[in-house]
């Protein structure tokens, strides 16, 4: 069984798809949402049947719209009546069934481009106020879809309370593989406040990206571009050391010493075995392999502003 809420939704600016779900589930997100980049997104769920998620994909991504992909799989489906599906396909056509045997409350709603459905809910106001909390919502498709569970969980939610949430978005272009495009493709397997969960991985996804996208950036030294990457994506977790690190790091390659011995010491303070990292670096080009160098930088371990500052001069 998976007693849920969900909404599947595309963007109508990028052409991205997505599916947000929670419920009082273990790991909601092994089994409920779907979604491959340009085909489409599908949530599966009340007595689950996951084929509709693959399957569904599957039919859309041969060309069917998300009606005749439903439509397809309800005929086939002898147990129709204890399902809870939605589909929405690259065009953003949605369709959704709810069945006659669903737990209630349980319901659903359809808007531009989304569904919104729920099941064994603590009342009948769940979906129109994950739909109303949509379409009032601003921002990218991933921050709306979260909005939605809000409003859903506010509301009051599913009956048995909360334990787990999922997200996944892909992107608008479709790819020769169906596991690329995907942007977000988050999960929170057993938490007491799984949507703020699911919120901070959201952030944390955001802040890794754009230290992908530093990479590689140095990559293609192209360092002023990388270093920006780096310092959003510090800005965006300032509690993931590790991306101050590499900031410190692109500072010292491309010159700027001064700046980049703040960082290390910085992070030297906070996480010290990341000193031992360095040398291991300058053989690789992304540190000078110069032991006078590498030594400036060990050296802000447990060091003073002033020290510091003394060796690099």
């Amino acid at each position: 069984m998976m007693h849920t809420y969900s909404i599947v939704a595309r963007d109508p600016l990028t052409g991205q798809l997505g599916v947000a779900v929670q419920s009082h589930y273990f790991s909601v997100g092994s089994v409920v949402p779907w979604a491959e980049a340009g085909v489409g997104a599908v949530a599966t769920q009340s007595f689950v049947r996951i084929d509709y998620g693959p399957e569904g994909l599957g039919l859309m991504r041969h060309g069917m719209s998300a009606q005749q992909a439903l439509a397809t799989l309800l005929e086939r489906d002898e147990g129709r009546e204890v399902r809870q599906v939605a589909m929405v396909d690259a065009r953003g056509e949605v369709a959704v069934h709810t069945g006659s045997r669903c737990i209630p409350a349980a319901g659903h709603l359809t808007g531009a481009g989304f569904a919104v459905q729920a099941n064994l809910m603590a009342n009948d106001s769940i979906w129109p106020a994950m739909k109303a909390a949509y379409e009032a919502a601003s921002g990218e498709l991933v921050d709306r879809l979260i909005v939605a569970l809000e409003a859903a969980q506010n509301a009051g939610g599913d009956i048995r309370g909360q334990q787990s949430a999922a997200i996944r978005v892909v992107a608008e272009e479709r790819h020769a593989e169906p596991w690329q495009g995907c942007l977000f493709d988050l999960r929170v397997e057993d938490h007491p406040q799984p949507i703020g969960e699911l919120k901070r991985l959201v952030r944390l996804r955001r802040a890794y990206r754009l230290a992908d996208q530093g990479d590689e950036l140095v990559a293609a030294r192209e360092f002023d571009a990388a270093l920006a990457a780096y310092a959003r994506a510090a800005d965006l977790a300032p509690e993931v050391i590790e991306l101050r690190f590499w900031q410190a790091v692109t500072l010292f390659q491309v010159g700027k010493e001064v700046e980049a011995l703040a960082i290390f010491r910085e992070v030297f303070s906070k996480e010290p075995f990341w000193s031992t990292l360095v040398p291991r670096l300058a053989p690789l080009g992304l540190l000078p392999n110069e032991p006078a160098a590498i030594q400036r930088i060990v050296d802000q371990v447990a060091t003073g502003p002033d020290t510091a500052t003394s060796r690099s001069a």
